[in-house]
């Protein structure tokens, strides 16, 4: 089976309900983004920061997967797929992806603050000032601020490169690094966008345009996937 490759951004969860502050003039569920989503905001206000969050993961529990997110599950019969995502959700894995890797985090968990590595499953749970993890440091969300490295940048690099194709789905490729993977897809390796908006790779020759919506337009890329590559 061939390894296909998929980039998914904000735009796929947005049908299921999940907004995205670049959809508002920089604002997310009225937040101002650099107040809720930086570690200056953090810093300067975490009490505001962990209530932006945990009002998120309460309105990630009445959300479900779109055909965008089963679509793609569905395509593991056929092909060895990879989700790399942008989204803090986990609507990928409750539609029945296996192949999964978060680059800004996953809202279903806490870290230490003391210690990155110590992760704490927090579904259908706050996190308030006071938490702690087990060596006594505040416990934050799992998630990558503006200001801070993409920890899982480099798995996701390797993986491009493996691609015998690959997808973007709802992602405006103007968050950096993440919209820098295309670079590292091989020359020869098709490129599917699927977006209604329009999102342009230049500097590539094989790039099909699917200009829909996420559910409507994963149907579409799976249907042309099984017809030309499967």
């Amino acid at each position: 089976m061939k390894t296909l490759v998929v980039l998914t951004g904000a735009g796929i969860s947005a049908e299921s309900g999940l907004k995205t502050f670049r959809d508002s003039g920089g604002l997310w569920e009225n937040y101002d983004v650099m107040e809720v989503a930086s570690i200056y905001g953090w810093e300067k206000n975490p009490g505001l920061v962990l209530r932006f969050y945990n009002e998120r993961r309460r309105q990630l529990a009445t959300a479900k997967p779109n055909y965008g997110h089963i679509g793609l599950a569905e395509l593991e019969q056929h092909f060895h797929v990879h989700i790399i995502t942008q989204n803090i959700d986990d609507l990928h894995e409750r539609a029945g992806s296996t192949r999964m890797l978060h680059l800004h985090g996953e809202l279903n968990k806490a870290q230490s603050t003391a210690d990155p590595s110590l992760i704490y499953d927090v579904t259908g749970k706050d996190i308030n000032l006071g938490d702690l993890c087990e060596k006594g440091s505040q416990l934050r969300p799992f998630v990558v601020w503006f200001g801070e490295p993409v920890p899982a940048m480099e798995e996701a690099v390797a993986l491009a490169g493996k691609a015998d194709i690959f997808a973007v789905i709802g992602s405006s490729l103007v968050v950096y690094p993440a919209a820098g993977l295309l670079e590292f897809v091989p020359e020869h390796v098709p490129v599917f966008v699927v977006d209604p908006n329009e999102v342009t790779i230049p500097y590539r020759k094989k790039v099909v345009y699917i200009k829909e919506k996420a559910s409507k337009g994963v149907k579409i890329l799976k249907e042309k996937l099984l017809s030309e590559y499967a």
